[in-house]
Protein backbone atom coordinates (compact mmCIF):
# COMPACT_ATOMS: atom_id res chain seq x y z
CA UNK A 1 0.00 0.00 0.00
CA UNK A 2 0.88 3.57 -0.15
CA UNK A 3 2.16 5.62 2.93
CA UNK A 4 4.11 8.31 4.29
CA UNK A 5 7.25 7.29 6.06
CA UNK A 6 9.41 9.10 8.46
CA UNK A 7 12.60 7.71 9.29
CA UNK A 8 13.94 10.93 11.80
CA UNK A 9 12.67 14.39 13.33
CA UNK A 10 13.35 17.15 10.66
CA UNK A 11 11.70 19.28 8.19
CA UNK A 12 8.81 18.58 5.76
CA UNK A 13 11.24 16.97 3.26
CA UNK A 14 11.23 13.79 6.11
CA UNK A 15 7.78 13.13 5.05
CA UNK A 16 8.81 10.18 2.30
CA UNK A 17 6.06 8.85 0.21
CA UNK A 18 6.93 4.93 0.12
CA UNK A 19 4.65 1.54 -0.28
CA UNK A 20 4.55 -0.76 2.91
CA UNK A 21 2.81 -3.92 3.44
CA UNK A 22 -0.85 -3.66 4.25
CA UNK A 23 -1.24 -4.04 8.13
CA UNK A 24 -3.35 -7.20 9.22
CA UNK A 25 -6.09 -6.95 11.60
CA UNK A 26 -4.20 -7.90 15.19
CA UNK A 27 -6.20 -8.92 18.21
CA UNK A 28 -8.58 -6.01 18.99
CA UNK A 29 -8.13 -4.15 15.96
CA UNK A 30 -9.53 -3.61 12.58
CA UNK A 31 -8.45 -2.51 9.22
CA UNK A 32 -9.46 0.94 7.92
CA UNK A 33 -9.34 1.64 4.39
CA UNK A 34 -8.93 5.59 4.34
CA UNK A 35 -10.98 7.81 2.09
CA UNK A 36 -9.74 10.81 3.44
CA UNK A 37 -7.00 12.04 5.66
CA UNK A 38 -6.90 14.88 8.11
CA UNK A 39 -3.64 17.25 8.59
CA UNK A 40 -3.37 19.14 11.88
CA UNK A 41 -0.46 20.65 13.75
CA UNK A 42 0.40 17.56 16.01
CA UNK A 43 1.28 15.95 12.75
CA UNK A 44 3.95 18.42 12.41
CA UNK A 45 5.25 18.18 16.23
CA UNK A 46 5.43 13.93 15.83
CA UNK A 47 7.58 14.62 12.65
CA UNK A 48 10.04 17.55 13.75
CA UNK A 49 10.35 15.98 17.07
CA UNK A 50 8.69 18.44 19.51
CA UNK A 51 6.79 15.26 20.51
CA UNK A 52 8.74 12.04 21.43
CA UNK A 53 8.22 9.71 18.28
CA UNK A 54 9.59 5.83 18.18
CA UNK A 55 11.15 6.28 14.62
CA UNK A 56 10.68 5.10 11.67
CA UNK A 57 6.59 6.13 12.08
CA UNK A 58 4.05 6.81 9.76
CA UNK A 59 2.48 9.79 11.24
CA UNK A 60 -1.29 11.34 10.88
CA UNK A 61 -3.92 10.51 13.52
CA UNK A 62 -7.13 11.33 11.85
CA UNK A 63 -9.08 9.87 9.42
CA UNK A 64 -12.57 8.51 8.17
CA UNK A 65 -12.89 5.44 5.75
CA UNK A 66 -14.36 1.57 5.49
CA UNK A 67 -13.52 -1.27 7.91
CA UNK A 68 -12.27 -3.92 5.49
CA UNK A 69 -11.05 -6.19 8.45
CA UNK A 70 -11.17 -7.04 12.24
CA UNK A 71 -9.04 -9.06 14.43
CA UNK A 72 -10.21 -11.38 17.28
CA UNK A 73 -12.47 -10.13 20.05
CA UNK A 74 -13.41 -7.17 18.22
CA UNK A 75 -17.15 -6.21 18.93
CA UNK A 76 -19.19 -3.55 17.49
CA UNK A 77 -17.10 -2.94 14.55
CA UNK A 78 -17.65 -5.02 11.02
CA UNK A 79 -16.18 -4.90 7.45
CA UNK A 80 -18.26 -2.23 5.62
CA UNK A 81 -18.95 -0.07 8.46
CA UNK A 82 -18.42 3.76 8.31
CA UNK A 83 -15.85 4.97 11.14
CA UNK A 84 -13.40 7.38 11.68
CA UNK A 85 -10.59 7.94 14.13
CA UNK A 86 -8.35 11.18 15.80
CA UNK A 87 -5.64 9.45 18.16
CA UNK A 88 -3.90 6.79 16.19
CA UNK A 89 -0.64 7.45 14.48
CA UNK A 90 -0.75 5.48 11.07
CA UNK A 91 -3.01 8.02 9.25
CA UNK A 92 -1.11 8.90 6.41
CA UNK A 93 -1.93 5.30 4.56
CA UNK A 94 -4.13 3.49 2.25
CA UNK A 95 -5.07 1.30 5.17
CA UNK A 96 -4.13 1.70 9.04
CA UNK A 97 -4.46 -0.79 11.47
CA UNK A 98 -6.47 0.69 14.41
CA UNK A 99 -7.40 -0.53 18.05
CA UNK A 100 -11.04 -0.85 17.49
CA UNK A 101 -11.85 1.04 20.94
CA UNK A 102 -10.54 4.03 19.47
CA UNK A 103 -13.29 3.92 16.31
CA UNK A 104 -16.04 5.78 15.82
CA UNK A 105 -19.12 5.14 14.38
CA UNK A 106 -19.92 8.23 11.41
CA UNK A 107 -23.84 8.45 10.45
CA UNK A 108 -24.80 8.14 7.26
CA UNK A 109 -26.19 12.31 8.13
CA UNK A 110 -21.90 13.11 7.90
CA UNK A 111 -19.60 12.78 4.80
CA UNK A 112 -16.77 10.63 5.25
CA UNK A 113 -14.75 13.36 4.33
CA UNK A 114 -16.73 15.95 6.45
CA UNK A 115 -15.81 13.14 9.45
CA UNK A 116 -12.05 13.05 8.85
CA UNK A 117 -12.65 17.08 8.46
CA UNK A 118 -13.44 17.40 11.87
CA UNK A 119 -13.40 14.46 13.68
CA UNK A 120 -9.69 15.19 16.10
CA UNK A 121 -9.62 18.98 16.20
CA UNK A 122 -13.86 19.25 16.41
CA UNK A 123 -13.53 16.73 19.87
CA UNK A 124 -10.79 18.95 20.86
CA UNK A 125 -13.00 22.60 20.35
CA UNK A 126 -15.77 20.19 22.13
CA UNK A 127 -13.89 19.85 25.38
CA UNK A 128 -12.27 23.14 25.16
CA UNK A 129 -15.76 24.98 24.84
CA UNK A 130 -17.50 22.31 27.22
CA UNK A 131 -15.50 21.25 30.07
CA UNK A 132 -11.73 22.82 30.22
CA UNK A 133 -13.63 26.17 30.08
CA UNK A 134 -17.64 25.89 29.80
CA UNK A 135 -18.13 28.94 27.79
CA UNK A 136 -21.54 30.32 29.30
CA UNK A 137 -24.01 32.76 27.49
CA UNK A 138 -22.44 36.53 27.71
CA UNK A 139 -19.20 35.77 28.09
CA UNK A 140 -16.42 37.45 26.22
CA UNK A 141 -14.61 34.44 24.55
CA UNK A 142 -11.17 35.06 22.40
CA UNK A 143 -9.95 32.46 20.02
CA UNK A 144 -6.39 32.55 18.26
CA UNK A 145 -5.54 31.82 14.92
CA UNK A 146 -9.53 31.84 14.75
CA UNK A 147 -9.24 31.00 10.69
CA UNK A 148 -7.48 27.65 11.26
CA UNK A 149 -9.04 24.10 11.56
CA UNK A 150 -9.26 24.11 15.25
CA UNK A 151 -9.69 28.14 15.25
CA UNK A 152 -12.82 27.91 13.22
CA UNK A 153 -14.33 24.88 15.30
CA UNK A 154 -13.77 27.00 18.83
CA UNK A 155 -15.62 29.89 16.98
CA UNK A 156 -18.76 28.04 15.97
CA UNK A 157 -19.22 26.24 18.98
CA UNK A 158 -18.45 29.31 21.49
CA UNK A 159 -20.73 31.14 19.65
CA UNK A 160 -23.23 28.15 19.75
CA UNK A 161 -23.25 28.65 23.60
CA UNK A 162 -24.10 32.14 23.23
CA UNK A 163 -20.77 33.79 24.07
CA UNK A 164 -19.09 36.95 22.59
CA UNK A 165 -16.44 35.87 20.33
CA UNK A 166 -13.29 37.59 19.72
CA UNK A 167 -11.32 35.89 16.47
CA UNK A 168 -8.01 36.66 16.35
CA UNK A 169 -6.25 36.43 12.53
CA UNK A 170 -3.40 37.42 10.93
CA UNK A 171 -5.04 39.31 7.74
CA UNK A 172 -8.19 40.50 6.04
CA UNK A 173 -8.56 37.52 4.38
CA UNK A 174 -8.59 34.96 7.48
CA UNK A 175 -10.36 37.81 9.72
CA UNK A 176 -13.30 37.73 7.15
CA UNK A 177 -13.14 33.77 7.38
CA UNK A 178 -13.42 34.25 11.06
CA UNK A 179 -16.17 36.38 11.15
CA UNK A 180 -18.22 33.89 8.46
CA UNK A 181 -17.62 31.22 11.05
CA UNK A 182 -19.62 33.41 13.56
CA UNK A 183 -17.38 35.43 15.48
CA UNK A 184 -18.79 39.32 16.61
CA UNK A 185 -15.27 40.49 15.84
CA UNK A 186 -12.25 39.92 14.17
CA UNK A 187 -8.44 41.77 14.92
CA UNK A 188 -5.02 41.32 13.93
CA UNK A 189 -2.40 39.22 16.29
CA UNK A 190 -0.99 43.10 16.77
CA UNK A 191 -2.13 44.71 20.39
CA UNK A 192 -5.22 42.16 20.27
CA UNK A 193 -4.92 42.70 23.89
CA UNK A 194 -5.53 46.52 24.02
CA UNK A 195 -8.62 45.70 21.32
CA UNK A 196 -9.81 42.93 23.83
CA UNK A 197 -10.09 45.66 26.29
CA UNK A 198 -11.81 48.18 24.24
CA UNK A 199 -14.38 46.07 23.01
CA UNK A 200 -14.65 44.76 26.83
CA UNK A 201 -14.97 48.73 28.50
CA UNK A 202 -11.70 47.12 30.06
CA UNK A 203 -12.07 44.09 31.59
CA UNK A 204 -10.84 41.99 29.24
CA UNK A 205 -11.80 38.49 28.54
CA UNK A 206 -13.45 35.18 30.44
CA UNK A 207 -10.98 33.21 28.46
CA UNK A 208 -8.51 32.77 25.46
CA UNK A 209 -7.65 30.20 23.39
CA UNK A 210 -4.12 30.24 22.33
CA UNK A 211 -2.81 27.79 20.12
CA UNK A 212 -0.14 29.85 18.92
CA UNK A 213 2.10 29.51 22.56
CA UNK A 214 5.25 31.11 23.05
CA UNK A 215 4.61 34.49 20.18
CA UNK A 216 1.83 34.89 21.49
CA UNK A 217 1.91 33.91 25.47
CA UNK A 218 2.31 37.45 27.20
CA UNK A 219 -0.28 39.36 25.17
CA UNK A 220 -2.82 36.41 25.80
CA UNK A 221 -2.40 36.76 29.80
CA UNK A 222 -3.28 41.03 29.25
CA UNK A 223 -6.10 40.15 27.67
CA UNK A 224 -7.74 38.72 30.49
CA UNK A 225 -9.43 40.05 33.24
CA UNK A 226 -9.53 39.28 36.60
CA UNK A 227 -10.06 35.65 37.33
CA UNK A 228 -9.85 34.72 33.47
CA UNK A 229 -9.05 31.57 32.21
CA UNK A 230 -5.61 30.88 29.59
CA UNK A 231 -6.14 27.77 27.99
CA UNK A 232 -2.70 27.25 25.83
CA UNK A 233 -3.81 24.42 22.95
CA UNK A 234 -1.32 24.50 20.47
CA UNK A 235 2.11 25.93 20.15
CA UNK A 236 2.43 26.94 16.80
CA UNK A 237 5.10 29.53 17.19
CA UNK A 238 7.04 26.75 19.57
CA UNK A 239 6.85 25.77 23.55
CA UNK A 240 5.93 28.36 25.92
CA UNK A 241 8.76 29.16 28.09
CA UNK A 242 8.64 27.51 31.97
CA UNK A 243 6.29 30.43 33.86
CA UNK A 244 6.57 31.88 37.04
CA UNK A 245 3.47 31.02 38.73
CA UNK A 246 3.35 34.76 40.66
CA UNK A 247 2.56 36.22 36.86
CA UNK A 248 -1.16 34.49 37.21
CA UNK A 249 -1.41 36.32 40.80
CA UNK A 250 0.07 39.56 39.70
CA UNK A 251 -2.48 39.31 36.44
CA UNK A 252 -5.78 39.14 38.47
CA UNK A 253 -5.59 35.52 40.03
CA UNK A 254 -5.30 33.69 36.56
CA UNK A 255 -5.92 30.78 35.74
CA UNK A 256 -4.05 28.33 33.44
CA UNK A 257 -4.36 25.08 31.86
CA UNK A 258 -2.79 23.04 28.96
CA UNK A 259 -5.02 20.41 28.69
CA UNK A 260 -5.09 16.92 26.11
CA UNK A 261 -7.77 15.14 24.44
CA UNK A 262 -7.10 11.81 26.32
CA UNK A 263 -7.64 13.31 29.69
CA UNK A 264 -11.10 14.16 28.43
CA UNK A 265 -11.88 11.31 26.78
CA UNK A 266 -10.29 8.79 28.03
CA UNK A 267 -12.24 5.44 27.02
CA UNK A 268 -13.71 4.23 24.44
CA UNK A 269 -17.47 5.36 26.07
CA UNK A 270 -16.67 8.71 26.69
CA UNK A 271 -15.08 8.98 23.09
CA UNK A 272 -17.85 7.88 21.21
CA UNK A 273 -20.38 10.02 22.92
CA UNK A 274 -18.34 13.10 22.49
CA UNK A 275 -18.19 11.96 18.67
CA UNK A 276 -21.88 11.29 18.60
CA UNK A 277 -22.99 14.56 19.89
CA UNK A 278 -19.82 16.65 17.45
CA UNK A 279 -21.56 14.56 14.41
CA UNK A 280 -24.82 15.79 15.44
CA UNK A 281 -23.89 19.63 15.63
CA UNK A 282 -22.16 18.67 12.12
CA UNK A 283 -25.91 17.31 11.03
CA UNK A 284 -27.45 20.26 12.22
CA UNK A 285 -25.10 22.73 10.68
CA UNK A 286 -23.72 23.89 13.97
CA UNK A 287 -20.39 23.19 13.26
CA UNK A 288 -19.40 23.68 9.60
CA UNK A 289 -16.39 21.87 7.96
CA UNK A 290 -14.80 23.76 6.07
CA UNK A 291 -11.98 22.19 3.68
CA UNK A 292 -9.97 24.56 1.68
CA UNK A 293 -7.38 21.84 0.02
CA UNK A 294 -6.98 18.56 -1.02
CA UNK A 295 -3.70 17.29 -1.60
CA UNK A 296 -2.39 13.66 -2.74
CA UNK A 297 -1.04 11.80 0.52
CA UNK A 298 2.40 12.00 -2.00
CA UNK A 299 2.25 15.37 -0.92
CA UNK A 300 2.30 15.60 2.51
CA UNK A 301 5.88 17.29 2.58
CA UNK A 302 4.10 20.14 0.98
CA UNK A 303 0.78 20.33 2.94
CA UNK A 304 3.48 20.08 6.22
CA UNK A 305 5.00 23.13 4.61
CA UNK A 306 1.93 25.10 3.92
CA UNK A 307 0.54 24.48 7.80
CA UNK A 308 3.79 25.47 9.17
CA UNK A 309 4.03 28.69 7.29
CA UNK A 310 0.50 29.88 8.05
CA UNK A 311 -0.26 29.28 4.60
CA UNK A 312 -3.56 27.77 5.30
CA UNK A 313 -7.04 28.59 6.34
CA UNK A 314 -9.83 26.44 7.29
CA UNK A 315 -8.89 22.10 6.45
CA UNK A 316 -6.27 20.52 4.93
CA UNK A 317 -7.29 16.74 3.96
CA UNK A 318 -4.89 14.20 2.67
CA UNK A 319 -6.52 11.57 -0.02
CA UNK A 320 -4.82 8.41 -0.14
Amino acid sequence: MRAVHVTAAGAPAALTPTELPEPAALPGQAVVRNTAVGLNFIDVYYRNGTYPAPYPLVPGQEAAGIVTAVGEGVEGVAPGDRVAYATQLGAYAECTAVPAAKLVPVPETVTLEDAAAVLLQGLAAHYLSHTTHPVAPGETVVVLAAAGGLGRLLVQLAAHRGATVVAVAAGKEKQETALAAGAHHAVPYEGFDEAVRELTGGEGAHVVYDSVGAATFETSVRALRRRGTLVVCGLSSGPVPPVDVELLRTCGSLHLTRPTLADHVPDAASLRAAAAELFRHVAAGVVRPDVRARLPLADAARAHALLEGRGTTGKVLLTP
